[in-house]
């Protein structure tokens, strides 16, 4: 790739609020498909860390990650194990891409900076980040002319998963078309002669645009919520390494995307094409398509073993799975839940993700991230709980104790520094040590290595907001566990 004029700067905008309920059981609310390790890479980063890296060798000022107040310790952990940098905004419920890209251009120009935004998902895969990287150096040019720049995605088949970009005049320097249409997802036929008539592209949701021509179209299309978004920044406060939105105001903004606020209605909105091997990875049938096939043209990961199998992706995280003279299919097994569907029926896991609702395997994978760590509950009964523990190189546990349960813990790998009720001890591997009920207590990890324990809690109640914490790390003190 030609080196970068050293004039075209990017104002990263990365969205990482979405829920990936297509992905079900692998994307979940408390872990979705962007914190996860979804599509091949040397690096092994997750699709959020993939979203940053291929960013290098671009000149980036201001970086911003929109995310969920309940994934803030899980996305700064993830930048901060792959070197990157960036203001984390917190969303206390989701409002669509349109308030959060507002509210980014906000604070953009309360720094004084204009330069053009860059507004991407952190949940797209991209093969061929040059041609991606020379798009993005036309749609900067195009932004600091004053249009709102939009990458559309040459289609390579009759995608009927995606929204479409019909295609007007070629703009003068002929990097670009203005935009003649936005086109919600097609029927096959539809998508078919959109294929064919090689004026459409599919809709990325990928966005360059200075800051103060966003807002000047916003104030023309939707007045209404800019001023709610003005609103919502006056009232924002920082967090430790966060940005927190007032919940009620940012409640009160309108639930809307971006295209629908602006881009459908203003006259400044200009398409550049791409053909970089772009996925928003939506559903299974993507995450097939995104991913390397082995001789049968199966997407395999974890213990699998197929036989006489063809067209499959095939996912274990737990335990074997095995699959014989079965074509088209996915076939996903986590530690709580299995999908096997068609792989030509995988927009409709959203349809079965519905009849779900109300139970636990929807929201909560059983591994849960905190910001120290991650638990695995194990096994549960009448009045126990046994769950598998590990902490980070370096983190601790809030000073914390419980109204209605005692813990046991074993320390199976590292070295943990335990405090109960003022007293210090060091555990190595083997070594037990019990909690009773109302006693303070911390645990801690002041080594280099990881530290996993088993933990079994006994007592009337076992739920996790019996913890009162007193002393925290995180700025959770005191607040419900589950923050």
């Amino acid at each position: 790739m030609d080196a970068f004029d050293p004039n075209l700067v990017f104002a990263p905008v990365v969205m990482a609020g979405g829920v990936g309920s297509r992905l079900w059981p692998l994307s979940r609310a408390s872990f979705p498909k962007q914190y996860q390790v979804l599509v091949g890479n040397p690096a092994g980063h997750t699709m959020l860390q993939q979203t940053f890296a291929r960013l290098q060798g671009l000149k980036l000022v201001h970086n911003q990650l929109v995310c969920n107040q309940d994934h803030r310790f899980l996305a700064a952990e993830q930048l901060r194990s792959a070197g990157e940098n960036a203001h984390i905004v917190l969303e206390p419920m989701g409002r669509n891409t349109a308030p959060a890209v507002i509210i980014a251009a906000l604070r953009l120009q309360a720094e004084g900076c204009d330069a053009p935004m860059l507004v991407l998902s952190a949940d797209h895969a991209i093969a061929d980040e040059q041609s991606f990287k020379q798009a993005l150096v036309q749609a900067q040019k195009l932004a600091s002319l004053g249009h709102i720049v939009t990458l559309g995605i040459t289609p390579s088949f009759a995608c009927t998963g995606y929204g479409y970009i019909g295609c007007g005049e070629q703009v003068t320097d002929g990097s670009g078309f203005l935009v003649e249409r936005f086109v919600e997802k097609p029927d096959a036929a539809t998508a078919q002669t959109y294929l064919d008539s090689g004026d459409y592209l599919w809709n990325s949701g990928m966005f360059v645009v200075k800051p103060s021509v966003l807002l000047a179209q916003a104030n023309i299309h939707c007045a209404s919520l800019l001023q709610t978004c003005k609103q919502v920044v006056a009232g924002a406060t920082k967090d430790l390494d966060f940005v927190r939105l007032p919940a009620d105001l940012f409640g009160q903004c309108e639930d809307i995307s971006l295209d629908y606020a602006i881009m459908e209605r203003t006259d400044k909105a200009v398409v550049v094409p791409v053909s970089c091997g772009w996925s928003d990875v939506g559903d299974l049938n993507a995450l097939w398509q995104t991913n390397a096939k082995d001789a049968n043209n199966n997407v395999v990961s974890g213990d699998v073993a197929a036989l006489q199998s063809s067209q499959c992706l095939i996912k274990a995280e737990h335990r074997l799975v095995a699959a014989l003279g079965v074509e088209n299919l996915a076939i996903v097994e986590t530690k709580d839940a299995v999908l096997v569907a068609n792989l030509a029926s995988s927009q409709a896991v959203k349809d079965l993700v519905g009849l779900l609702k109300g139970r636990g395997e929807l929201e909560h994978q059983r591994e849960v991230y905190r910001p120290w760590g991650s638990y695995d509950s194990v096994d549960s009964g009448p009045n126990y709980q046994v769950k598998r523990i590990s902490v980070n190189p370096g983190a601790r546990l809030s000073l914390q104790r419980h109204q209605f349960r005692a813990e046991h813990w074993v320390v199976v790998e590292g070295t943990a520094k335990v405090h109960v009720d003022g007293i210090d001890h060091l555990l190595n591997a083997n070594d037990s040590i019990y909690i009773p009920v109302g006693a303070v207590h911390c645990l801690a990890n002041d080594t280099d290595r990881p530290l996993h324990l088993v933990e079994v809690q006994s007592g009337s109640y076992l739920g996790e907001d019996d913890i009162e914490r007193l002393e925290d790390l995180y700025g959770r003190a005191p607040a419900s566990a589950k923050s």
